[in-house]
């Protein structure tokens, strides 16, 4: 609960900023409840005065009275209902970036992933229920008791009559809450996993069309949603049994206190007037109640909605203001860093070290699940390390606050393009980029004439996910997003996997060319043309980078042995001309590989040196 409540408090706060609206509120109950009297006092003259006196004048001038009273209720019966959206809608403007923080926040974590977010949509629910007429059943209940007074006024059996139905009224309401609370809980957990399961299925649309998977889909999905079906009509006939019990008794009762003024008419103890008034504010004391059961199925989704948005804002505490750092130097230092997945139990980096200075290439090779992505995630910033530190420039990654992003350029191993143009896509969707960054990062990434060939070339849309880009695009646009904005360091999860020979060049000149400004990059990928640029290569043994070529008693950068084959003045990597019918990528990638393959036998040899001094590893 404690937990909980920490949450909540900020939703508290966020309504107490719309108290103003809410005093406004109940403000304007106060005269709709006293206009509601108007028509018991309508009927009581109409009986006792109009009729005994046969007077029309009276009656025309009751007509109007009233009339013009109820006209007066109505409008602040409208304007009551216009502060409360505005309230709602106040409130919801105040949290909406703090919840779409916290999801995206969690988002980063492969299980809240995998379940289905339901934290902008809580939201909605409490704006929506500001917004509707539930709310008025607690502005209109503390007139309740001055309803009832006035009964007692009139008889006490009247009043001792109208307490006793308030009483059992309310006993049904509760009775009914405890009754279909957990039902209703049940139904939304089941209708939030039906809906997210068809959205995971339409995202995926081609891999189900292209495994024949659309019938065991649609099976699933009718399996779900017949359980969804299952769920809702038990709730349903459970609520309908408590709404008819309320309505069919409130309309008993109200019969009741006619035929209890009847009879003390009758006596002479009340006016037939006070018998047809007693009856109508009868209805009126227990219209709160009645209201309430109506709303019952909005009230409890408002009340999960609540526990569940406080339990996400709970679980993702608001980031604290950062002092603005200067733009730092391309010094990636991590030592002894510990990396668990979120949600996982156990570490899969283990005491990694890596120092990158201005002008220096890491490149990360490994086997798969070996803690390759891992490293590159928390070295962005993407997951926070358990154990040691990763520093830019002297300061830890989180100092930079949300910052972070304008230093480190990120190239994650599934490249994700969202519903925007591919300019806005490469300015990272950011409104104050100018045309200028745009173009110049992607000139960087290598990526300016490819996407001058596009349909409308930078203002060409990309639908989410990037579906009508090739995949090889997609990652070219993600590169040049990566470097907008001159970032100090790029981390590049497989940035060559989907690549073509023309790609894979324009990744080496892009990463040379980046070093040449001062900056540090390091790569992971298993195609070892993505170390074309790199000083040297680590290979991932037991959760940790280790060095992958040894001479002597220290360990030579893999670049200064692909140059070793290359004649003169040939670019790092290259190396020599290919014969004339052989690719010169042919040629240049099998070369890597034979280099490759020899850092392979050379770290399975026991006792690995130190790397030297100034090597890029600490």
């Amino acid at each position: 609960m404690s937990e909980v409540n920490d949450g909540a408090r900020e939703i508290r706060g966020a309504l107490s900023e719309c108290r103003r609206l809410f005093w406004a509120c109940a403000f304007f109950s106060v005269f709709v409840n006293v206009l509601m009297l108007t028509g018991p006092v309508f009927m009581l003259q109409v009986y006792d005065r109009v009729l005994s006196s046969r007077s029309e004048a009276t009656l025309l001038a009751l007509v109007l009275v009233v009339g013009f009273l109820f006209l007066v209720m109505g409008v602040l019966d409208y304007a009551r209902s216009r502060v409360l959206a505005r309230a709602g809608a106040r409130l919801q403007s105040r949290l909406d970036s703090r919840v779409l923080r916290a999801v995206l926040d969690r988002s980063t974590s492969p299980a809240e992933r995998s379940a289905p977010s339901t934290g902008p949509q809580d939201l909605e629910t409490i704006q929506r229920f500001c917004s509707s007429s539930a709310p008025f059943a607690f502005f209109d209940a503390p007139f309740t008791p001055i309803f009832l007074a006035v009964l007692f006024a009139f008889h006490w059996l009247l009043g001792l009559l109208a307490v006793s139905s308030g009483v059992l009224l309310a006993g049904i309401a509760l009775v009914g809450q405890k009754r279909t609370a957990r039902l209703q809980q049940e139904l939304q957990k089941k209708a939030n996993g039906s809906a997210f399961f068809i959205e995971q299925m339409r995202s995926g649309g081609e891999t189900v069309a292209g495994l024949g998977m659309r019938d065991a889909v649609v099976a699933r999905s009718k399996q779900l949603r017949i359980g969804v079906l299952d769920q809702t009509l038990e709730s349903s006939d459970r609520l309908s049994l408590f709404t008819s019990t309320s309505k069919t008794l409130r309309l008993f009762l109200q019969s009741m206190m006619l035929g209890l003024g009847a009879w003390l008419a009758i006596d002479g103890e009340i006016t037939p007037g006070l018998m047809i008034a007693a009856s109508i504010l009868l209805g009126r004391a227990l219209a709160p109640v009645d209201q309430a059961i109506g709303q019952w199925p909005v009230m409890q989704q408002v009340v999960g909605a609540y526990r569940s948005l406080s339990s996400l804002l709970t679980a993702t505490p608001e980031a604290m203001r950062r002092t603005s750092l200067p733009k730092p130097r391309a010094v990636l230092d991590a030592r002894r860093v510990v990396v668990a997945p979120p949600g996982a139990r156990y570490a899969i980096v283990r005491n990694a070290s890596l120092r990158l200075e201005p002008g220096q290439a890491a490149g990360i090779a490994g086997p798969t699940a070996s803690g390759k992505s891992t490293f590159a995630r928390a070295l962005a910033g993407v997951w926070q390390p358990a154990g040691g530190s990763i520093r830019l420039d002297g300061a830890e990654l989180e100092q930079y606050g949300d910052r972070l992003g304008e230093h480190v350029g990120y190239l994650p191993q599934e490249v994700i393009l969202f519903d925007a143009t591919v300019a806005e896509n490469i300015a990272r969707l950011s409104s104050e980029a100018s045309d200028e960054e745009v173009v110049e990062a992607a000139k960087r990434a290598g990526a300016h004439e490819m996407i001058l060939g596009l349909p409308d070339g930078y203002d060409f849309r990309v639908s989410s996910g990037g579906a009508a880009l090739s995949g090889g695009q997609r990652q070219r646009i993600g590169l040049a997003r990566a470097l907008f904005g001159d970032p100090a360091v790029i981390v590049m999860d497989e940035p060559d996997s989907n690549l073509d020979a023309e790609g894979t060049m324009a990744l080496a000149r892009a990463l040379e060319a980046h070093k040449r400004r001062g900056g540090a990059a390091v790569v992971v990928a298993h195609r070892h043309g993505a170390f074309a640029q790199c000083d040297t290569v680590y290979i991932m043994e037991e959760g940790r980078p280790v060095p992958a070529v040894r001479d002597g008693a220290g360990r030579k950068p893999v670049r200064t042995l692909k140059q070793a084959d290359a004649p003169p003045g040939t670019p790092a990597g290259a190396g020599p001309r290919p014969p004339s019918r052989t690719s010169p990528d042919d040629v240049r990638q099998r070369r890597i590989d034979a280099v490759i393959q020899r850092l392979r036998h050379r770290t399975r040899e026991p006792a690995l040196a130190a790397p030297p001094e100034g090597a890029g590893q600490t």
